[in-house]
């Protein structure tokens, strides 16, 4: 029962997400608002596809049965199908043949073609026969109404013929030729009319090989069925004329220009209806595509058609996974390593070594971090300690520094690398000063001891060619955690030297106080210390 529910949950899910997407897009999911949208209910999609295929069948036929009359009664008018043929042929058999032919002949394939594609309404997973039946359908449907028009060109043809055989090559072409013109476009109708039921039917997998397969076949069987047969008509006619000698050159040239008028109206309407069919799902991916050049990544498509433009379709889809990859890996290597060290790494090939810079350090550190630790679940202690971080990582990124490393429960913080800033003196002492404020207010069961300190150091990556890590090596880094350690037994737990201060911007020396002089361990040039004024 899972597995049989697994493929419709997972293309309601998908089906609901790209719907969300629609409003943004701009452009109907399946390239026409007459198809409606993804979320529609199948119940509501079955009408839908019926009503439209019934309409347009309903249309199409009606105005090749118009040609087809005015062929019969204009453009050939010798023999005449009201004088030199019964009236009960002619207001009897074929209004009642062509009343048939419509109205059942249009029941009959709209309902088979429905009934066909059961397996969507009843939201069932598509299998390979299902997606060959969805693919087929529109050849399927030309087929019948070849058909009903080769029966009635037959059965015309036959009758008149028993009154005059001038009538037999007449009926052939007045009647077979708007036929196929008719069968064709019913062709692309359904073609278009199936879109969102051919979107769940790739589901399963590639749409099958078919006789006009691709855009290619598509547009060369369009070019044989609206201007070859045409062409032919009129060759046929003009080999009619000349052999049953039934039509002056004016009958004949009318004939011609009629011909050609509605070889010239139906062309255009083929031609058109294949150029929306492949402009319209070109639309939808440059829609899209404008989307994710903005930076707008949820924007999957609808795949609905069976030829290359569905390829283009799901390699965009792809490419937009790719893309949401990369964006989610960028932003774990960000979080991990800084996004400033990331956003170098991108720009160029990261290599061993470093380069030399001017840098200011933070360096925190917990006090007594043994007795917060004992008698606490380890669940509070992480809870506490990201507390304690999330206000190092805010205020640093604040003050355009990154967070190099966490040690246990201490942090380095660096300015000035690697990207370059004018005053890292002024930013690190900014943010050391906020730093305690904020742990004295949002985490004061972890009371820090801070230092800053500031000076030439190298930047660089650190470690093996399979495994290293970007990282600042030098005095400012010892010197900020000698600071620290001095802090954690100093009024306000923050520290730095007068250098520092006196290095920072004025607007940043006027927060700071000079101490008392001191000699850090391991260094032997005394240092005058400086705390928050």
């Amino acid at each position: 029962m899972t597995a049989t529910k697994s493929v419709p949950q997972r293309l309601g899910l998908l089906l609901e997400k790209v719907t969300r997407q629609s409003g943004r897009l701009g452009t109907p999911d399946y390239g026409s608002w007459l198809l409606g949208k993804p979320s529609e209910s199948q119940h509501r999609r079955r009408v839908r596809i019926q009503f439209i295929l019934t309409f347009f069948l309903l249309i199409t036929n009606f105005l090749g049965i118009a040609v087809s009359l005015l062929l019969n009664a204009v453009a050939i008018p010798v023999p005449s199908v009201f004088s030199d043929a019964p009236a009960w042929l002619t207001w009897g058999v074929v209004p009642a043949y062509m009343l048939v032919a419509l109205i059942f002949g249009t029941a009959w394939i709209t309902s088979r073609t429905v009934g066909s594609l059961r397996w969507a309404i009843e939201e069932r997973p598509p299998t390979k026969t299902d997606q060959h039946n969805v693919f087929r359908a529109p050849w399927r449907v030309a087929k019948k109404l070849l058909l009903l028009w080769g029966i009635g060109a037959a059965l015309l043809t036959f009758l008149y013929g028993l009154q005059n055989s001038a009538f037999i090559p007449r009926f052939l072409l007045a009647v077979g030729f708007p036929g196929i013109v008719v069968a064709t476009a019913c062709y692309m109708i359904t073609e278009f009319a199936l879109r969102p039921i051919a979107a769940q039917a790739l589901e399963a997998g590639r749409p099958p090989r078919r006789l006009a397969d691709g855009v290619m076949g598509r547009t060369m069987t369009v070019w044989l069925l609206s201007s070859g047969v045409p062409v032919l008509g009129i060759l046929l006619l003009a080999l009619f004329t000349l052999s049953l000698r039934n039509l002056t050159a004016t009958q004949l040239a009318v004939a011609v220009m009629i011909i050609a008028v509605i070889a010239l109206a139906f062309g255009l309407i083929l031609m058109w209806l294949l150029s929306w069919l492949i402009a319209t799902p070109v639309r939808v991916v440059r829609s899209a595509l404008k989307h994710v050049e903005e930076g707008d990544l949820d924007c999957n498509l609808v795949v609905f058609d069976g030829t290359e433009l569905g390829e283009l379709q799901r390699g965009f889809n792809s490419m937009v996974e790719g893309l949401k990859e990369r964006e989610r890996v960028r932003d774990l290597f960000g979080r991990h390593v800084g996004r400033e060290v990331a956003a170098a790494a991108e720009k160029q090939r990261p290599k061993l070594g470093g380069e030399e810079r001017h840098v200011a350090v933070i360096f925190v550190d917990i006090i007594g971090s043994t007795q917060l630790v004992t008698g606490r679940p380890a669940t509070e202690v992480v809870e506490l300690l990201n507390r304690f971080f999330t206000v190092i990582v805010e205020e640093v990124d604040r003050h355009h520094g990154f967070v190099n490393k966490f040690e246990g429960d201490a942090a380095l913080a660096v300015f000035g690398a690697p990207n370059h800033l004018d005053n890292p003196e002024g930013e690190a002492l900014g943010a050391a000063r906020a730093i305690a404020r904020r742990i004295r207010e949002e985490a004061p069961e972890c009371d820090a001891g801070i230092g800053v300190a500031a000076g030439e150091a190298v930047a660089g990556n650190v470690g093996a060619k399979e495994r290293f890590e970007y990282t600042v090596i030098g005095e400012p880094v010892n010197e900020a955690a000698r600071l620290c350690e001095l802090a954690k037994d100093s009024p306000g737990h923050l520290l730095t030297s007068s250098d520092t201060v006196s290095n920072a911007a004025e607007s940043e020396r006027g927060n700071w106080t000079l101490g008392e002089t001191v000699t850090l361990r391991g260094h032997d040039e005394p240092m005058r210390l400086a705390r928050p004024a």
